[in-house]
C-alpha cells in the first residue's frame, strides 16, 4: 500500500512530510499510531488536523498525537509541508 505523502528521515525520529495536493482526500484515513508524534506545519497552511473526540483544527504551531489515538489529516489548497517527530 502506498502512503498518501512523501517522507525524508532528517534526523533521528525527525521527518519531513509533504502531502500532496493532488492526493484524492479520500486517502487521508483516520488511523493510529504507534508513538506519540509531534507535527509542526513548515508554511502557512489551512490543512487541518483532526484527533478523535475533537473538532478539526488548523495545522498551526507544533500539535501533539497520543499514541494510539485515531487522527486523520484535513485536505486543504496547496501542498501541505511538516515536520513529525516520533516520541520513543
Amino acid at each position: 500500500m502506498k502512503l498518501p505523502f512523501d517522507e525524508k528521515l532528517i534526523e533521528n525520529n525527525t521527518f519531513i512530510r509533504i502531502f500532496d495536493q493532488h492526493t484524492d482526500s479520500g486517502d487521508y484515513v483516520w488511523h493510529r499510531d504507534l508513538e506519540d508524534r509531534i507535527i509542526e506545519s513548515l508554511e502557512p497552511t489551512d490543512w487541518m488536523i483532526q484527533i478523535d473526540n475533537e473538532l478539526p483544527r488548523k495545522i498551526s504551531g507544533q500539535i501533539f498525537i497520543p499514541q494510539g489515538v485515531y487522527h486523520r489529516v484535513i485536505k486543504g489548497s496547496g501542498d501541505l509541508k511538516i515536520k513529525l517527530i516520533k516520541l520513543s
